[in-house]
Order: C-alpha cells, then sequence, then structure tokens
C-alpha cells in the first residue's frame, strides 16, 4: 500500500497527535484521550502501524545526562554530485553514531548533517578523522549552537 492509498480520519489524527506526546500510554488511557472505545482504539494502533503510519517508538534521552550537550549542524559540499558519490556518503553517514541527521538539500551545498559531541575537541576529532574523510567530502562549515530555542520530534497532524 502505498501514502497515497491511505487517508487518515479525524479519529486517527487523535491518536496520533497523543502518541507523540507519550508513547508508552496505555491503550485504556489513550481511548479515554481520544473518545473512543478501547478495542476502537487498539485496532486503529495495529492499523496505524501495519500501514507504515506510525513506525517506530522510542525513549527521548536529555544530552546532558549522556555528555552530548554541543550541538552543531555542518553544511557539506561533495567535490563531484554523481550517484557514486551520493550513495558512498550516505553509506558511510548511515554508519557514524555521532550523526543525528543527514539530510540532502537543494541549493548552496549537497547536504545538512546535524551531530552530538561532547565538546568542541570531539567535534574537532569528529571532523578531521571521520567527516573530511568520507568519500567526495570537497568542503564544509560548522555551525555550533549556541542556544536550542526550539527542540521537537512532534508532527503537526
Amino acid at each position: 500500500m502505498s501514502v497515497s492509498d491511505y487517508r487518515l480520519d479525524d479519529a486517527d489524527r487523535r491518536i496520533l497527535r497523543v502518541l507523540q506526546q507519550d508513547g508508552r500510554i496505555t491503550n485504556q488511557d489513550l481511548a479515554a484521550a481520544c473518545n473512543m472505545s478501547a478495542s476502537s482504539c487498539f485496532e486503529r494502533v495495529k492499523r496505524l502501524r501495519e500501514r507504515g503510519v506510525i513506525v517506530g517508538y522510542t525513549a527521548l534521552i536529555d544530552p546532558r545526562f549522556v555528555e552530548r550537550e554541543l550541538l552543531i549542524f555542518i553544511e557539506v559540499l561533495l567535490d563531484r554530485t554523481t550517484s557514486d558519490i551520493f550513495d558512498q556518503f550516505a553509506e558511510r553517514i548511515r554508519r557514524s553514531p555521532e550523526v543525528l541527521e543527514c539530510h540532502m538539500v537543494a541549493g548552496g551545498f549537497d547536504y545538512l548533517v546535524k551531530v552530538r559531541m561532547k565538546d568542541m575537541a570531539g567535534y574537532r576529532a569528529f571532523l578531521a578523522d571521520t567527516l573530511i574523510m568520507m568519500p567526495g567530502v570537497r568542503e564544509t562549515r560548522t555551525y555550533a549552537v549556541m542556544e536550542e530555542v526550539k527542540d521537537s520530534t512532534v508532527i503537526p497532524v
């Protein structure tokens, strides 16, 4: 089933809003929050998982407790924009645990990378030993975050 074959109704959207706020909510409490029966709610959540709308559940961790307070965004410009370089770069990025997100973008550079590090020395080591050694990397620009104004995983539904 493709994404275009499945339309979310209002009840699905209510369920998704609540689950994004608390993925550990019990089915009973979820049903009450969404004004539906527990069995109907359970079946809807099951269907949302089976259709790929809900792709997983995770614990969100405060980065201070795991020594990853420094948030950095990096613009990456490749020396060549060929499919083999894109594939090689993407594979190496996927294997880098420091990388939280990586997006191919349109504009003045090729990728925007988001990493969390312990400190600037850790980032410098990552940059020198990992990122600039990746296939095709010609240039990087680093943006260290001074203040996180908003950080959310909630998608408006």
